[in-house]
């Protein structure tokens, strides 16, 4: 039974099958001239009511002035062949390529073989539309090879008007020569000498090497963002290191509570203040570091798979890469790590701050507590006094109370002594007064 219905597939089948043949090489003979830009910037909209990313407009424009339709908004890849020339575009995360191709005849015959490139064709006006954005510019020239790659290398350094040159053999059969170096016309340069490669096989050599060169350009974009953050670690480092001293010298000092804490707080908050820079810079870099290393691993991908051949005497791709890349790309790796590391030792030094504050805040309130329990002592004394006075008060009342009662009695005719019955009725009253305020007492604990 056919499956073609759409409700019966996944509604991500169709897209995610379709991905991994998104991107194919573009169909290659020599002898051919190509030309590769890549232009820096994500495919967002230029403005609110937009539907075109910067690079789908880009696309746009160029198409418009050959008079063919551009594809969707939402396109990753385009290839259209344009009649003097092909055009294959690809849409990354970061930047979009643009490749040119055309027909050439033996190109490296002539006395200027990057002389006739297919820049030629493409519109002067929407070259000068990228302004600011091009981050890639490469000229390859594809041709038949004529000589084995040993004794192609002097006419290569000729070409190349440097000793400096890069070569290797590549896929078994094909030369691949460069200096990796931006020329007076502003593009980078390849020579790639056909000694017979198979079909599709001269499309793939050239994608690699300018997926090489790409992200080769792509991952030194973090280099500029590591050496402007050493100083600012430098300085944090500094900073960090002379608080954790005044800290020391703070703590071996006997100095008054109130007088350490208010200088601890002081502390804290500038170390505070130094995470948020750190934090800051850390926000700044990590997409940057992270995306140049990602970047990295795709050159040394690309590389593997050139399956290269050491010619005699010249460095080969990987070796160049080796030599100048990599340090950059350690460069990167070590700010991000110091970055991690210096971001904990200020973790770790506001932490111990904040414990050394806390523990005198609690010897503080320790201390308060004490002064309450004393006061409290003493006003329980006080207050132990005052029930003695107040036992004393009330029975000298009630004595007085006894005795207008015994003088009321008297005067009504019973013969009383008043002044005794008083002294005798002060010491029981007394003693009930006494018991009272105890019983009183033991009922509110």
């Amino acid at each position: 039974m056919p499956i073609v219905f759409s409700t019966l597939n996944h509604p991500l089948r169709v897209p995610l099958a379709a991905e991994i043949h998104s991107r194919p090489p573009v169909r290659l003979e020599a002898p051919e001239v190509i030309t590769h830009l890549a232009v820096h910037g994500r495919n967002e909209p230029l403005d609110a009511g937009d539907k075109l990313g910067l690079q789908s407009a880009l696309l746009a424009d160029f198409c418009a002035r050959f008079g063919v339709p551009a594809p969707a908004g939402n396109a990753k890849y385009f290839f259209h062949d344009f009649g003097r020339f092909r055009l294959k575009w690809e849409c990354h995360t970061e930047f979009a390529s643009f490749t040119v191709a055309s027909a050439a005849t033996a190109p490296l015959a002539s006395p200027e073989p990057f002389g006739r490139m297919p820049t030629a064709e493409l519109p002067e006006d929407w070259l000068l539309s990228l302004q600011g954005r091009l981050i890639v510019a490469t000229h390859i020239v594809l041709d038949r090879a004529s000589a084995a790659a040993e004794d192609m290398a002097p006419q290569m350094r000729q070409l190349f008007d440097t000793n400096a040159i890069v070569g290797c053999g590549a896929s078994q059969a094909a030369q691949v020569w460069t200096d990796f170096r931006i020329h007076a016309d502003g593009f980078a340069r390849f020579v790639v000498l056909d000694a017979g490669l198979k079909s599709l096989q001269a499309g793939r050599l050239v994608q690699r090497l300018l997926e090489i060169e790409t992200y080769r350009m792509m991952a030194l974009l973090g280099l500029p963002n590591a050496q402007q953050s050493i100083s600012v670690l430098n300085a944090i480092e500094s900073e960090l290191a002379a608080l954790t001293a005044t800290m020391v010298a703070n703590g071996e000092t006997s100095t008054d509570e109130e007088e350490g804490i208010a200088k601890e707080k002081a502390l804290l908050e500038q170390i505070t203040a130094l995470a948020a820079r750190l934090e800051q810079l850390a926000v700044d870099n990590s997409y940057r570091f992270s995306a140049s290393q990602a970047y990295f691993k795709l050159v040394h991908s690309r590389i593997d798979e050139l399956r290269e051949r050491r010619i005699e005497g010249v460095p080969t791709i990987a070796e160049f890469m080796q030599r100048r890349l990599t340090p950059a790309m350690n460069t990167c790796a070590s700010t991000a790590r110091r970055q991690e590391v210096l971001g904990e030792r200020l973790a770790n030094t506001n932490s111990l701050l904040r414990t050394r504050v806390g523990i005198r805040q609690e010897q503080q309130n320790n201390k308060i507590l004490q002064s309450m329990n004393t006061r409290a002592a003493q006003q329980l004394r006080l207050q132990q006094a005052v029930e003695g006075l107040s036992v004393v008060a009330i029975s000298y009342y009630l004595a007085g109370l006894v005795s207008y009662a015994g003088k009321a009695l008297k005067a009504g005719g019973l013969n009383i002594n008043t002044d005794l019955a008083t002294g005798i009725a002060v010491p029981v009253l007394a003693l009930i007064v006494w018991l009272g305020v105890n019983r009183l007492r033991k009922r509110f604990k």
